[in-house]
């Protein structure tokens, strides 16, 4: 046994009641009621009493009852000195018993602060009051000396028994209150990660439709600048017009995404480069429902992709290809190269970044950079 065991007192939960079945603490009320009614019994049934002594003897035992219930508040509490002082005073109780003919009672005080002692007190200090109670319960009690030793040893066991099991019911509690924690803290996490994935979305969906129609309106602006015909400014006005149509659709399908109704997804590539001019898309493997969030990240990854073409590479031919692996789904864009939009400066430049990031969230990898004619992404994502 490790020595901080000696003066480690027995936890609070191993001290409360919490975690006490209805029928254990039933019967434990009842043991001490019949206890109390034994020692009232024991205190009126003597016939030499008078009034006045049989009162005495009440208020002895009530007092005893106080005692007793103030010391298991202050073992509770762990305040060593007032638990020591209490369970003197009951020592005490049992001695005057003793001295003045009701040796039941001192008997039964005995007893009870010995298996008390060992059950709610440090081992260091319960110990030596268990001794002194034990040995004064053998030393005033009448039976044969194997059968007292045999009590004594049993009474000894009993309070080290309850002490254990108080410890196993409070680790019990411990273990309980901590899975509740965990199970708070996981609720926690899970609702911040889909606060974070609902941010994502609103995010992609914002910064793929808002930065189309920047480049067409900065275009218009430009074109106003330069003098241009009204054709050609109008023709920039309808289409980041209809870029903002397309990006209240894409909030909406955002919004069905973050409700589980997704559309297919190579559903989703046909009607997103059908908008785009010289862009086809491909798909290869065997087609199977991806995670939301792997079929997210593919559905923002394409738009992305395509919103840098109309950026950087006005004309150019876009090859789009979806390939079903067998533990991983993998988007390639491709462009053939063309020529810069008037705003291919504008932005920020953080798509292909938010792109990454989104693909290494899900233990993927993206790819970004020219090839031989134009530039290439590649997305692979586990699915």
């Amino acid at each position: 046994m490790k020595e901080h065991a000696w003066t480690r007192w027995p936890s609070r939960e191993a001290l409360g009641r919490a975690g006490v079945s209805r029928p254990r603490r039933m019967l434990t009320w009842a043991v001490r009621l019949v206890l109390i009614g034994l020692l009232l019994w024991a205190a009126f049934s003597r016939k030499h009493l008078g009034i006045w002594g049989a009162l005495a003897a009440a208020a002895t035992v009530l007092l005893a009852g106080l005692v007793s219930w103030a010391f298991f508040r202050t073992t509770y509490a762990h305040r060593l000195v007032p638990s020591l002082a209490l369970i003197t005073v009951l020592l005490g109780i049992a001695v005057t018993a003793q001295a003045t003919g009701f040796e039941g009672p001192a008997l039964v005080i005995w007893c009870g602060c010995g298996i008390s002692a060992l059950e709610r007190l440090p081992l260091a200090a319960a110990l030596p009051v268990t001794s002194v109670a034990l040995a004064s319960y053998s030393a005033f009690n009448n039976d044969v000396w194997l059968t007292t030793a045999a009590t004594v040893v049993g009474m000894a066991l009993a309070g080290y028994v309850l002490r254990l099991d108080a410890e196993a019911r409070g680790s019990a509690q411990r273990l309980l209150a901590q899975e509740r924690a965990a199970r708070l803290a996981e609720a926690e996490s899970a609702a911040l990660a889909e606060r974070a994935r609902i941010a994502r979305e609103i995010h992609d969906v914002l910064a793929h439709s808002l930065s189309a129609q920047l480049v067409h309106l900065e275009a218009a602006r430009l074109l106003i600048e330069n003098g241009a015909d009204r054709e050609r400014i109008l023709e920039r006005v309808v289409a980041a017009r209809g870029m903002a149509r397309d990006g209240l659709a894409e909030t909406r399908q955002a919004l069905s995404a973050l409700r589980g109704e997704l559309t297919p997804l190579e559903d989703f590539l046909s009607e997103l480069v059908s908008t785009a001019d010289g862009a086809e898309v491909t798909v290869t493997g065997e087609s199977r429902p991806l995670p939301a969030e792997a079929s997210q990240a593919v559905r923002r990854v394409a738009q992305e992709a395509l919103t840098n073409v109309r950026k950087h590479a006005q004309g150019a031919k876009v090859q789009v290809r979806l390939d079903y692996h067998e533990h991983e789904v993998t988007l390639d864009v491709r462009d053939s190269g063309g020529r810069p939009g008037e705003l291919g400066d504008a932005g920020a430049g953080y798509g292909l970044l938010g792109m990454r990031e989104r693909a290494e969230l899900l233990g993927g990898s993206l790819d970004a950079g020219p090839d031989e004619e134009g530039f290439v992404v590649t997305l692979k994502v586990p699915g």
